[in-house]
Formats: structure tokens, sequence, C-alpha cells
């Protein structure tokens, strides 16, 4: 069978003859070949690219998941968290512009791989302080091993009353592939700051059965720096494979001279020939350098463009500031943990954002809304998420009771000076420091700063365990029978706090919502009114001054406003004023919410303003040509091919001029 079979074969090709073209063999064989060898180069690029949106969304989120856990453990305020968040962006300032405006004539994929390493390199810089500083020390009682030993907290010398204790702790689906990446990487950030949060800081270092704190105690610090290390590895793979990319994809040649390509290759194509050939290959550094500032005044010449980029540094102060002091907030606010905070937040807020901004995109598409429509969808979604920001004001917690703070050791409501108002009759005997924070829930509900300053004589128990009798403070307020015990740990928040958490969720979840829908069409009315050779230059201008103008000084003085309402502030070992452990609940609601409106109200008279332009603009009703006869390209006029294509929605940021003309 085999010789018969390779005697046919030769028989076959020696005496058959057929009219065959050769060419159309080799043509069809190097078309199959490129095309393949092209699906593979984009696939591959479009998954590197993927991850490493995915690693940059975590690092970013992980930092917010992370900032009370740094304040905490450097005993620092959140106004220099806020510095240290926003420092975040600093990096990017140096390089954002050039690598936007020059970035298209190098080597993008070996730009991206050395961002990555860069970005790498910092989460493992942000962690180090960890290894440098020392074991964690929190304040507690010192309590012995023996339970049926009793010490008097009340009738210790000044000098030993605080005991620090070292401790331990714990092509369209292409685009949407990069673009829902980006956004799961918050979800994972906010959910390891969950996981990191429960585990002690100095995990690894100590042992654990010497804790006596457990992840809900208000001294509590998570394994804040562990989520650095996962993040600074996972960059560090992101960009690998952008080392081993080739300069520029192949393409196939059927692609690039098929007359029944769309309208949007054709333009990207020629657009590539004639700016490869202008910019690559004919101009020099210094000549490109010429039109740096040119470009620039055409892009601020743009009233359109300069109105909506305001509108938008605003609108990201507000959002910025508050997100980054959302998980103190709740912390504070609602008595919740570290880790809880952000297990919802990941897990509940970043959906919800993620499916606004995909809502958005497909009103886009299925309504086939023009550049006008996309300004008032814009428009809308800011001004009715602020309007449901304003009822987040009624679903505020009152404060705590604190003796000496909120209320009086006789328990009456009030608010004093701590220095003065730490100290009263049942306590003054007992030699106590006003700078300890180690607080006591009495039987009577009001939480004391310490075993100390309630006038306890006498304890049981060790660690978490320990129980505090004749509380000389306490008693005030009970009567001669009762024991006049506390416990470790402050007391619970009112019982309608709870309902008021579960209330907060769902109308954050909503305004999440209804905010992230004008994110889509507030990006479409961006690219629509740059001319198409501005586009990459706008897009890195518009970047630039979001992380200046809103990235890096909205958390600072969030951070310096918050510290306005803080009640009680720690102090540092070394002297020197500490964390703040304690905030007025109130004060605290109306700060935290009334930036962030103040910010998002002045944010939407601009909206108006670029919606008041455009439609000044949409009134002639015929096409308006500028002064060098090309097509005004942020018009609004309603015809077919300026409405909105889904393939033209995130795939490029390089629109055809028929979708950007009036």
């Amino acid at each position: 069978m085999e010789i018969s079979s390779k005697e046919n074969a030769q028989l076959f090709s020696n005496n058959t003859i057929l009219p065959v073209d050769r060419s159309s063999f080799k043509s069809e064989s190097s078309t199959s070949k490129e095309k393949q060898s092209c699906c593979g180069g984009i696939k591959i690029f479009l998954g590197a690219l993927s991850f490493v949106y995915f690693a940059k969304a975590l690092s970013g989120s992980y930092l917010k998941s992370t900032i009370t856990q740094i304040e905490r453990r450097f005993d620092i305020p959140s106004s220099l968290v806020g510095v240290i968040d926003g420092s975040f962006e600093i990096g990017n300032l140096l390089i954002i512009v050039f690598v936007s405006y020059f970035g298209a004539k190098l080597h993008r994929p070996r730009i991206i791989g050395a961002g990555c390493l860069i970005m790498s390199a910092g989460t493992f810089l942000i962690a180090m302080p960890q290894f440098f500083m020392g074991r964690y020390q929190y304040e507690r009682f010192p309590s012995t091993v023996n339970s049926t030993v009793s010490i008097s907290p009340c009738l210790q010398e000044k000098s030993q009353t605080p005991l620090l204790a070292l401790e331990k702790s714990q092509a369209k689906i292409n685009a949407g592939c990069v673009q829902t990446l980006a956004i799961i990487g918050p979800i994972f950030g906010f959910l390891l700051g969950s996981l990191c949060a429960k585990l002690y800081v100095d995990i690894g270092f100590v042992d654990l059965d010497s804790i006596t704190i457990t992840h809900k105690d208000v001294q509590w610090v998570g394994a804040w720096w562990l989520g650095y290390l996962i993040a600074g590895v996972i960059s560090v793979l992101a960009g690998i494979p952008f080392w081993f990319l080739p300069k520029h994809l192949p393409k196939p040649e059927s692609r690039k001279d098929s007359s029944t390509s769309s309208e949007q290759s054709k333009f990207i194509t020629q657009d590539n020939k004639e700016q490869q050939k202008s910019y690559q290959q004919q101009m020099k550094f210094a000549e490109m350098a010429k039109d740096f500032l040119p470009s620039l005044k055409n892009l601020f010449g743009n009233p359109v463009y300069s109105l909506y980029l305001c509108a938008s540094i605003l609108h990201f102060n507000s959002l910025i500031g508050m997100v980054t002091y959302k998980p103190k907030y709740i912390e504070q606010q609602y008595g919740q943990t570290s880790s809880k905070t952000n297990f919802v937040i990941g897990l509940i807020n970043i959906p919800a954002v993620a499916f606004g901004i995909f809502s958005g995109g497909l009103i886009m598409k299925k309504f086939r809304i023009n550049v006008l429509g996309a300004a008032k969808i814009s428009l809308g979604s800011s001004f009715f998420g602020y309007l449901l920001l304003l009822s987040l004001f009624a679903m505020g917690c009152e404060n705590s009771d604190v003796a000496g703070l909120t209320v009086s050791y006789h328990g009456i409501k009030q608010k004093v000076d701590y220095e003065q108002g730490l100290f009263s009759e049942c306590n003054l005997g007992c030699m106590c420091s006003q700078n300890d924070w180690d607080p006591i829930c009495g039987e009577n509900g009001i939480t004391y700063i310490s075993a100390c300053l309630a006038g306890c004589q006498a304890s049981n128990g060790s660690g978490k365990n320990t129980v505090f009798f004749n509380c000389s403070c306490v008693g005030i307020l009970e009567s001669p029978s009762r024991s006049s015990s506390a416990v470790m740990g402050p007391c619970q928040k009112g019982n309608e706090c709870p309902k008021m958490f579960l209330y907060f969720l769902v109308i954050s979840v909503i305004t999440s919502y209804t905010l992230s829908v004008g994110g889509t069409p507030g990006y479409i009315l961006l690219l629509r009114c740059i001319k198409p050779h501005l586009k990459s230059f706008a897009l890195g201008i518009y970047t630039l001054a979001i992380r200046v103008l809103a990235g890096i000084p909205a958390p600072v003085y969030f951070g310096v406003a918050i510290d306005t309402t803080c009640l009680k502030w720690g102090s540092k070992r070394c002297g020197g004023r500490g964390a703040c452990r304690l905030y007025d609940s109130s004060a605290l609601r109306y700060t935290y919410l009334g930036l962030t409106l103040v910010l998002g109200t002045v944010s939407i008279f601009f909206s108006i303003a670029v919606l008041w332009v455009l439609r000044k603009r949409s009134a002639p009703p015929d096409e308006t040509l500028s002064a060098n006869g090309e097509r005004d390209t942020c018009g609004t006029k309603s015809r077919k091919d300026n409405f909105v294509n889904n393939d033209h929605l995130i795939q490029t940021t390089y629109w055809p001029e028929k979708e950007t003309r009036l």
C-alpha cells in the first residue's frame, strides 16, 4: 500500500497537467500566514496591555485601601497621608506630555515595558518603611497572664500607666478586553486591601499568640505592606512581554489595499502613511519640538476643549477626594472595620462604576447620539449624581459617647477641649496621662479613653479579655449596688447606625452608577472636539491636567479639611502630634460630603458652558468651514455619519473626520 501510494503520487505529478496559477497558491499561502502572524501579534499585545492596565489599576486602588492603615502605623495625620497619596501621581508629570507627543515616534512596546519596571520599583519602595521602622507598637493596659491576679489601673504611677507592647498582625472585543481589566483591577485592589487588613502588620516577624487585639480593634493595623509587594511583582510580570514585541505590528496585505475596508481603517491607514513619513522619517527631533507650542496654542484656542477641561478638573477633584477618604469616612462614621470597608467598596461600588461606564457607551451606540447629545448626557449624569449625594447628609451616625470628649462624665452631651474635659473628680487621684488612647467600654454604654481615666481600681484577665472593676467614673451614673465594670475596646455606635450604614451603601452605589454614566459620553465629546492630528496630544494634556490639578492636590486639602474635625489626637513616642484617634462624626460628615458637593456643583456650571457653546455652534444649518478649509471638528449636526459607531467608541483615539465634523 505504501509503495503503490507513492507510485500513484509520482504518476500524478508527472503525467497530470493542470492549468494552475502557482502564484495564486503562493499569494493565498502568504496571506494566510500573514493573517495568522498579524492576529497573533495583536492578541499578544492586547493581552499584555490588558495585564498592564490591570496591574496599574490594582496598585492605585490598593493605595486608597491602605490610607487608614498607613495613618495608624506611622502615627501621621490625614493631611500627610494625602501628600503620600498625591505623590503617586507626581512621577507622571516629568514625562507624560513628552511621551504623549513623542511616544508614537519611539519603540512604544519597550517604553511600556520600562514603565512597568518603574511602576514595580515604586510599589516596592512604598513597602520598604515597614522593614526599617521596627515592629508596630500600640498602647495597651499592662495586664498579667495569670487571670487571678488583680492590677489597679488607677493607682499606678504616672510613668507606669502607658506600656507599649510589641505585636504582630496580618478590534471592539479587543478594546473591551483592555477596559474590562482596567475596571477589574480596582476590584481586586480593594479586595486585596480587605484581605491584608485582616492580617497583622508584623505577620511573620512576631508570635501571633502574643497579639492581644483583633482586626476589629481601633488600634489594629493590617499588613498594608504585603499588598504592595504583590502589586510590584504583578507589574514586573506585566512588563516582560513588551520587551519582545516589535516596534510595529505587521498588517496583512489584504487589509492594506482592501477596497471594502471600513472608513475607520482607511483613515488610520492613510493617516499612518502620511504622519509616519512626515513625522518619523523626514522630521528631526528639533523640528518636532518646534511644533509643540503652536499645537498647544491651537489646543487651548478651542473653547469647548478648554471649558470641558476645567469641568473635568473640578469633577475629578471632587471624585478623587471622595474616593481617597471613603474608607476612612465609613470607618469613622459607621464604626466599620478596615477589612469590611475595603471589601464593600471593592465588591459593590467599583462594579457599579463599571456598569455605569458600560451603560453610557451603550446609550451612545443604541440611540446614535451626536456630540450635543453626549454633552447633555454628561451634564445630566453629573447633575443627578450630585443631587443624590445630598441625601447622604441625612444618613450619618451620631457621635459615640466618649467621656470628656462628646459627653461629660455625668452623661451630659457636650463637646469640650479634651485637655480640660478628660479629668473629673472621679479620676483626679489617679495620676493619668491625657495622651493615652486605650479605650474601654463601661457598662453604662459610655466609652472611656483609658481605664485610668475611668477611675478603675482593679482588673482581671489578660489582653482583649481584660475586665475592669470598681471604676469610679462609670459608677457615677450607676446605682451603688452595681459593680461599675468595663471591658476592653470602645462601645458600639448607636442602634440606628447599622441601619444608616445600609442606607448609605444603597445611595452610594446608585450615586456611583449615575456619575459614571457620563464618563463615555464625556470622553466622546472630548475626542470629537479636537482636530485629528491633535487628538493624541490633547489626551496627553488632558491626562496631565487631571493628575496635576486634581490627582495631587485633592487628597491633600481633603486631608487637611478632615483633620479639622478631629476631637482626640494621639501622640508619637518621640513626641509631637500623631494620628487622630477620634473624629466628630457630624463635622466629618459635613466636611467630607460638603467639599465633594461644592466642587461637583462648580464643575456643573462649566459643563453648562460647554453645552451653551455647542448649541451656539450648531445654530447654522450648513457645515461650517474653518479658515484653512478644514471642517469644524466640534459640531453637532445630526447626520448619520455623525452618530457614534460602536467600533469607534473605545478602539482608537483617532476618529474619521466625518465623525468629528458639524
